[in-house]
């Protein structure tokens, strides 16, 4: 069909192909979406780069707001445009299957039924580009004349387009097996690093692809957990339960807990007080149905992990667990804790399952968090709607150090 357009008429198709697809709701989805997976390589690779990739991803995304809401009360308040941008739409979808059909069985579909398909195909492509007020009436006729001559490959379209959904879903899961997962972190053990609410993208891809169901990793990709990674995990204790925190100490470490203060290897990790009286806000497990928060205080440490620079945090009354080890770690496997350190249930104290160590196989990883995508927390934006949960916008995109 290319073939009986004109250089110009064809420029023209593609001029119009461009305006329909900018038009659509999707395209400012779609162009964040882009951006977005950028600023995800840019934080992956060099971390600090966030200071200006992270306030320049923000502005986008506002902008590509305000774009999708224009677009939409464009949709709705211009009746007109949108039934057009449809009809263009549909004439686009119908010329693409079409062109399909004919190639596909180009040694059945010949003599008179190819030139009537030919014929109304270019009329209805003139009739697109040049804005022809006649388009919805040729795109009929061109139907009918598709319906007459290709009747039976256009019922073999339809389950071509359910098997796209079918493929699509596949490379959806396949996605999610292998490159990225989202994690929505369920309890305050992570503040002040992660708090409740906050949604994560994991990188599965760094560690090497899980095997699902006997949790093997095969082979590395990039590299083994190192100190100071935040991992997402099964907890080797229990398996329905996924938890995420930070590696403390890798294989052949060994690893102590004395007045706060972490030992790797009889060496203490540097740390410094920044707030003595941090306030942060926890849901109880058996109060979170009602969206009830409560604040608590902790003293907040800047420590450092085998030059690896994060926040942790200590409780200033209540139980403490400043004590503990030491712990061996044992190959093909990590020792991990929570930076909220007297609120967390990790290594130390068998993921809350028995008492005594427990260490995280390498086959039990599920990846290292990346990013903040959501941040749904207390006090955040709309809060006083939705019984004191709202959208915490001081806390997208954060990546997670």
């Amino acid at each position: 069909m290319a073939a009986r357009l004109s250089p110009e008429l064809r420029a023209k198709l593609r001029r119009v192909h461009w305006e329909n697809r900018l038009t659509s709701l999707w395209a400012p989805v779609t162009l964040f979406g882009g951006v977005f997976v950028l600023y995800l390589f840019i934080v992956e690779l060099h971390t600090p780069s966030a200071a200006w990739a992270r306030p320049a991803l923000k502005g986008f995304g506002l902008l590509m707001l305000i774009a999708f809401v224009a677009l939409a009360v464009a949709r709705t308040a211009m009746r007109p445009f949108a039934r057009l941008r449809k009809l263009r739409h549909q004439t686009f979808e119908f010329l693409g299957e079409i062109s399909d059909l004919v190639d596909k069985h180009r040694d059945k579909v010949t003599g008179r039924p190819n030139d009537d398909l030919l014929e109304h195909a270019v009329t209805l492509a003139g009739a697109l580009a040049t804005r022809d007020a006649r388009l919805e009436e040729e795109l009929k006729a061109a139907e009918a004349a598709a319906d007459k001559h290709l009747a039976a490959w256009r019922k073999q379209s339809i389950f071509d387009f359910g098997m796209g959904f079918v493929k699509a879903f596949a490379i959806a899961m396949v996605i999610r097996t292998i490159f990225i997962e989202p994690f929505r972190i369920p309890s305050g053990s992570m503040i002040p690093t992660l708090q409740i609410g906050d949604q994560i993208f994991v990188n599965k891809f760094i560690y090497g692809v899980r095997i699902p169901f006997i949790n093997e990793v095969p082979f590395v990709i990039v590299r083994r957990p190192e100190r100071g990674d935040v991992i997402v995990f099964n907890n080797p204790l229990d398996e329905s339960r996924d938890f995420i925190k930070r590696v403390i100490g890798v294989p052949g470490d060994t690893v102590e807990l004395r007045d706060g203060v972490v030992y790797i290897n009889g060496v203490a990790q540097p740390r410094e007080l920044v707030q003595a009286d941090y306030v942060y806000w926890d849901a109880p497990e058996d109060m979170r149905g009602n969206t009830h928060w409560i604040s608590n205080e902790i003293a907040l440490y800047r420590e450092n992990l085998d030059g690896h620079v994060h926040l942790a945090g200590e409780a200033l009354s209540g139980p403490r667990r400043d004590g503990a080890g030491p712990f061996k770690v044992p190959e093909g496997h990590v020792f991990v804790m929570g930076d909220n350190r007297d609120n967390s249930a990790d290594s130390r104290f068998g993921f809350g399952v028995r008492p005594g160590v427990a260490f995280v196989p390498y086959g039990n990883i599920k990846g290292k968090a990346m990013v903040i995508w959501l941040a749904l927390g207390h006090d955040g934006l709309g809060s006083g709607l939705t019984g004191g949960t709202g959208l915490r916008t001081d806390r997208l995109f954060l990546p997670v150090r």
